[in-house]
């Protein structure tokens, strides 16, 4: 099942860079060796002419000519003309042209026309209202500075004024609709101001042009609507056709602004208020696939199985690979109820597809106001509300409701001291409730009704434990209850003052965090099985490639259990502060440095009433002792902590730098830079959580099956309370992660309206998070410290990372209503720690806790090619898109967008897993496995990945299979959209657009399963959604 996806962006290249590449010319215009900003340069073939005047800067762009011997004509006021033939293109990539000044008796006296010369094409009228007076109006005289780029067969210079159009051909045209015309004209020189002072000008005030006490108003109403009649079916990983499901998606959106006024209290000069509200209802299904357990394999026979397994009480085989019915466990027939039938037959792999719903219902508001006090004093704050509520259901049917209620308010007050020196001071306030409700939490205790006990089994925690499998059968699982409060209050200034070449900024901000939890880690406990528990024993040794996780199930053994209940209410609370200063300093014009420093304090948390434990031990991990925070000294070391149990770090001090630098005054080319230090300071919370949820202040563990003392699905959790020890520690001395990260960068314009961008960042992690698992050894090695505590994760700060990234980006700027853009960036990142990253969340846990060099390897989030590329053009737009042309058609074909975005890369890194118990421990997931020579992919068919490519790990050894070594599938992504204003009048305009995700309907499989030890190995996980579409409608009044 391989993706080729490269050569469909090959084809696109091409598309790409035809549209973006045009002919042109460019130049500069000096004298005396200094740019000349406003001349103007003409350039005349065959009675056509086309004018363009320079930049601050003296340089100048002609576009969209054809090849050919052309005239150039360089004027100025004041200077004499200067003319000269070239060809386009040409061999000088940027042509010079040296102005001479005129004597003084030559120059243009105030009365003379030549003066304020223009040239105006005849074949383009200039509308003038007539019987009206132009006094009070801007000039509508077209400056040589001013001039547009503009094609006439032919025609006379104007003086003065602009003249009404001798033909009459806009005599009837409203005047509102020529404003409109001209500004779609004009932009086919991109002008920053639009030629406000040319013929072609905006209104005075333009932005708002309504009449009468609505005016200060405005508003829309929006409505997105998508429905699955549209849409594409769903992928389905196992080729099973299914039935298109019905799901629709409706969103409301509605804004209101304006000055509140209320009679008799604010009659007038009220706060300017915004409001937005926004209001979803979605439905949306996506295809599961899956493998449950036949009829068949619920009753004991596994005769299907290739691998056979043994009788863990005799050590002989099952007849037939059948187990016995007295033989089956209770419990796990109970459980297996909860599980679906196959709904088509058994290919090895999936057995099982269903559709996901999940429901959506989701309300947010924002409000916006501002008020000025006085002339110097100013008040502006915000309010965000937010309410979501989601129904989701899984493979096995359980519905799961989340709830979140959220909200934020902040208010602020500006005031300034000079017009060189201000403060803002705020407050601000937020909140987030999380509520969790399970499927059968208050329906039905199904640990109960199982026989299963240990676990906890209060009505909020009803439910099954969660079951998982490492030959690929579906988990059984359902979400934890629980409700999470969490507040931030804080208050903040920012000075600012400008000096000089110098902009000054500095201030700082102080918050109290809340963590208010009424939750537990994992009350109803889960269940591995790995097939340990069935193996066959060769001289005391388990003999790989035999046992089977789903007869160890049947028989009621797991292969490891954990559990961690107890201590349900937690009282988290941490500060936060941080300090800063700025100064953006300009040196000359042609480099600018921004010079600054961040201090940022973020303190560990503290419980309040001080439920924390942590572990207290000796160097060399050699012994550990639970120490409490209500008491924190640690009765091995006798060190004194905190209570939060970690020594806050203070030392987090970022100094920052950037600069933009223009090496050549005549040139386009800026180069710009900067180093900047950054603090990873959100990482206590998640620690503390698991610190709250150990002994002896609740039930933790994490234990694996023995032989000698087997565990069994009735009393696996009661037995193993009896001798519960913490499950997680942290290192008291642990530091806060930080990043270097460092850019350049170099932009240069090229003709046809291009820019190309390349640039390199590069980064450093250091004290990056790491786990480790202390004096663990691999199956069937000797252990050197049977005494030595074991069974729990260390989590510590010395991890780090490096990072490198280059990339080229190609601009079209918006030029007669096409613009386009395309990027290409090759990057490399490693670590040997727990940076996150897409589809492979979780923290990570070393294989080899004394060899932490084995983990180095690929990021997760290391993309190593990515291509990305956008188009958007504009029917009607500039000259040659008709933007004067007027009629019926005109209206009909004129002012539609249509873009579209193409995303194309590389797949991410993904590590082999071997499915099995590190001894000693109940952790599952973190042994790799042995890596045979064999080509990892020269598959078999349909399978993306060579499972003969991996072995179990050798007896007394870790696997030698490296972490990141797998490349995922490629990645490919096409969107498109078309939209388009209708306007009504000054007041009124609709807009609507169409959406089109995953245009062309191409499966996207973000990740392969690399469990070795699954039948499903080598197959995607899940596939991205197809193709939706989605309509907008927002009206604006």
């Amino acid at each position: 099942m391989k993706i080729h996806t490269m050569p469909r962006v090959c084809a696109l290249i091409p598309l790409f860079l035809a549209a973006m590449l045009a002919a042109g010319q460019r130049g500069i215009v000096k004298f005396n060796g200094q740019p000349v900003p406003g001349a103007s340069v003409t350039v005349l073939l065959d009675g056509r002419s086309a004018t363009v005047a320079t930049g601050a800067d003296g340089t100048y762009e002609l576009t969209n000519l054809a090849e050919g011997e052309y005239l150039f004509r360089v004027e100025m006021p004041g200077f004499a003309t200067v003319e000269a033939a070239g060809r386009v293109p040409g061999s000088v990539a940027v042509r010079e042209w040296v102005l001479e000044m005129l004597p003084l008796a030559s120059m243009p006296t105030k009365s003379d026309p030549r003066s304020n010369s223009a040239t105006v094409p005849a074949s383009v009228p200039v509308a003038v209202p007539r019987g009206k007076a132009s006094q009070g109006k801007p000039s509508t005289t077209q400056a040589p500075f001013q001039r547009t780029e503009l094609t006439a067969a032919g025609g006379s210079a104007q003086t003065g004024a602009a003249q009404p159009d001798a033909s009459g051909a806009f005599e009837s045209t409203d005047a509102a609709e020529l404003r409109r015309r001209a500004a779609y004209g004009f932009l086919v020189n991109g002008s920053a101001n639009n030629g406000a002072s040319s013929p072609f000008g905006q209104a005075p005030s333009f932005g708002n042009q309504r009449r009468g006490p609505g005016s200060q108003y405005n508003a829309n109403l929006g409505f997105t609507l998508g429905n699955a009649a549209l849409d594409a079916r769903p992928y389905s990983l196992t080729g099973q056709g299914a039935p298109k499901p019905d799901y629709t998606r409706t969103q409301a959106m509605l804004s209101f602004g304006g000055p509140l006024k209320i009679p008799r209290l604010l009659p007038h000069n009220g706060p300017n208020l915004t409001l937005n509200y926004q209001w979803l209802r979605s439905s949306t299904v996506t295809a599961q696939s899956g493998l449950v357990p036949t009829a068949a394999e619920r009753m004991g026979d596994l005769s299907q199985l290739s691998k056979p397994f043994f009788d863990p009480l005799s050590g002989a085989p099952f007849p037939g690979q059948r187990i016995p019915a007295n033989r089956l466990s209770p419990q796990a027939e109970s459980l297996l109820a909860l599980y679906p039938l196959p709904n088509f037959p058994n290919a090895g792999r999936y057995n099982y597809q269903a559709p996901l719903a999940v429901e959506t219902h989701d309300d947010n508001l924002q409000a916006r106001f501002q008020q000025r006090i006085r002339q110097r004093d100013q008040l502006f704050g915000s309010y965000d509300y937010a309410s979501t509520r989601t129904d989701a259901s899984s493979l096995t049917g359980f519905l799961d409701k989340t709830n979140l209620v959220g909200m934020s308010a902040a208010i602020n007050w500006a005031h300034s001291f000079s017009p060189v020196f201000r403060v803002v001071a705020g407050a601000q306030y937020s909140r987030l409730d999380t509520g969790v409700q399970p499927h059968f939490a208050g329906r039905r205790n199904v640990s109960g009704e199982a026989g299963i006990a240990g676990n906890d089994q209060s009505t909020a925690n009803w439910g099954p434990p969660t079951l998982t499998f490492s030959s690929g059968l579906a988990a059984l699982t359902d979400a934890q209850n629980g409700l999470t409060r969490n507040r931030t209050a804080g208050v903040s200034v920012d000075f600012g003052r400008n000096r000089a070449a110098h902009s000054l900024a500095f201030g700082g901000l102080w918050r109290r965090q809340q963590f208010n939890l009424l939750a537990q880690e994992n009350p109803r406990g889960t269940l591995a099985f790995t097939g340990a528990a069935t193996q066959q024993m060769v001289n005391g040794s388990a003999l790989p490639g035999t046992g089977s996780d789903l007869a160890g199930f049947l028989l009621g053994i797991p292969d490891t259990i954990a559990l961690a209940r107890g201590n349900a209410d937690k009282y988290l609370r941490a500060p936060t502060a941080a300090v800063y200063f700025t100064d953006d300093w300009r040196l000359n014009p042609r480099l600018s440095l921004s010079l600054g420093a961040r201090w940022e304090y973020s303190g560990p948390a503290v419980e309040r009433y001080g439920r924390l434990v942590n572990l207290d031990i000796l160097p060399g991990l050699g012994a550990a002792a639970p120490v409490v925070a209500t008491e924190p000294t640690g009765p091995l070391t006798g060190q004194r902590l905190p209570g939060s149990l970690i020594r806050p770090d203070r030392n987090n001090l970022a100094p920052r730098l950037g600069f933009a630098w223009r090496p050549l005054a005549a040139s386009s080319m800026v180069v710009r830079g900067g180093y900047g230090v950054y603090f990873d300071t959100s990482i206590y919370q998640a620690m503390a959580t698991q610190m709250a949820q150990q002994p002896p202040l609740s039930i933790s563990f994490q234990v694996a099956n023995r032989r000698e003392n087997p565990l069994n699905l009735a009393n696996a959790f009661s037995s193993a309370a009896a001798s519960a020890r913490n499950s997680y520690a942290v290192d008291p001395d642990l530091r806060t992660g930080y990043a270097q990260n460092w850019n350049l960068s170099v932009q240069r314009d090229l003709p046809g309206s291009l820019v190309v961008i390349a640039a390199y960042q590069g980064g450093k992690g250091t004290r990056a998070q790491q786990q480790i698992l202390p004096n663990t050894v691999p199956t069937g090695a000797a252990d050197p410290c049977a005494a030595c505590p074991r069974g729990f994760t260390y989590l510590m700060s010395n991890g780090n990372s490096i990072r490198h990234a280059a990339s080229v980006d190609l601009r079209r700027r918006l030029r007669s209503g096409f613009t386009a853009s395309a990027q290409y960036t090759f990057s490399k990142s490693i670590d040997n720690a727990s940076l996150g990253g897409r589809n492979q969340s979780g923290a990570l846990i070393a294989q080899n806790w004394l060899d932490l060099r084995a983990e180095r390897a690929l990021s997760n989030f290391d993309q190593r090619h990515i291509l990305s590329g956008s188009v958007q053009y504009t029917t009607g737009m500039g000259l040659r898109g008709g933007a004067l042309s007027g009629g019926r058609k005109a209206r009909l074909v004129k002012e539609w967008t249509v873009s579209t975005q193409l995303t194309a890369g590389s797949g991410l890194p993904l590590t082999p897993v071997y499915f099995t118990v590190v001894d000693g421990t109940g952790v599952t997931g973190s042994v790799r496995p042995d890596y045979t020579g064999l080509a990892l992919y020269d598959a078999p068919p349909g399978l993306a990945l060579n499972p003969a490519a991996y072995a179990a790990p050798a007896a007394g050894h870790w696997g030698n299979a490296g972490r990141n070594t797998i490349s995922g599938p490629s990645q490919f992504t096409l969107n498109a959209a078309v939209n388009r204003n209708f306007p009504f009048g000054d007041r009124w305009s609709l807009d609507v657009r169409v959406d089109a995700f995953n245009a062309l309907n191409h499966p996207v499989f973000p990740s392969w399963v690399t469990t070795v030890t699954s039948s499903q190995f080598g197959l995607a996980n899940t596939a991205d959604p197809m193709r939706t579409l989605q309509t907008v409608v927002r009206l604006r009044f």
